[in-house]
């Protein structure tokens, strides 16, 4: 059995639905080399979406200076895996500072152009696949590396939001484009794994040796309002903490 088909279906004996949406975010490096290449990895996540599945990917660019380019431009802050998806033949890829990419029946629809001032909402990748009701797979990482847990900030309304700039071409000019986004260091969003566990919503294992964490987009989201509708900053440090979230802090008083 190769490495693929052994992860495929170890991804099923974890939970993994097939034929739906599912959005990945993984670390290569927790695999320790047992997962392959990251092709291989990639091939074992399509087989256990199965045919009708679609994989989904964060493909956002480290770079504001320069303008985004779908064809080029990498995303190696989101790890190897992910910059080598986008790559791939048949993967779809949104034309956004904030792309995400994806394989599988509804890649297009997910992948349609997305509003850059707010990167994580309802017309976003992440908030199609919500709305598709796709599964959210952690492998080697937590719900820190969880984007669909900006998606929740957002539709609670959370006041947080950092001055950010991308860079555009347009009308064959360089602009550069200000916006504000929801921004912190993001390492409270573990507090995901209590609540979604204590409804029974979440499934953990390991695949390759890597901790795996997955669970359905809705039910994320859901646990992630409960809270935030009580305590808006409760994804935020305390006061002296942590400078990111007193930046994020401070941001709510201008």
């Amino acid at each position: 059995m190769s490495f693929a088909e052994q992860i495929a279906d170890d991804l099923v004996a974890l939970g993994v639905s097939g034929d739906g949406v599912l959005v990945v975010h993984t670390a290569f490096s927790s695999f320790g080399g047992r997962a392959g290449a990251p092709s291989d990895l990639i091939a074992a996540l399509r087989l256990a979406a199965g045919a009708g599945g679609t994989v989904v990917m964060p493909s956002m660019s480290d770079d504001d200076e320069h303008p985004f380019d779908p064809r080029s431009t990498p995303c190696a802050g989101m790890g190897i895996v992910a910059d080598t998806f986008w790559r791939m033949p048949g993967v779809n890829r949104s034309d956004s500072p904030h792309a995400f990419a994806a394989v599988g029946p509804h890649a297009a629809e997910i992948t349609a152009p997305h509003p850059v001032d707010v990167p994580h909402g309802l017309d976003s990748p992440v908030g199609r696949a919500y709305d598709l009701d796709a599964e959210v797979l952690l492998l080697g990482v937590g719900h820190d590396a969880n984007t669909t847990v900006h998606l929740a900030e957002n539709v609670a309304g959370v006041r947080y939001k950092l001055p950010k700039y991308a860079t555009f071409i347009h009308d064959g000019q360089l602009v550069r484009h200000h916006y504000r986004e929801i921004d912190h260091c993001c390492a409270n969003f573990a507090l995901l794994d209590s609540w979604l566990e204590a409804r029974g919503h979440q499934q953990r294992g390991f695949i390759a040796g890597a901790p795996a964490r997955l669970a359905s987009a809705r039910d994320i989201v859901a646990a992630a309002l409960d809270q935030l509708r009580e305590n808006e900053t409760v994804f935020l440090h305390p006061r002296g903490v942590c400078s990111e979230c007193d930046e994020a802090r401070a941001s709510m008083e201008q």
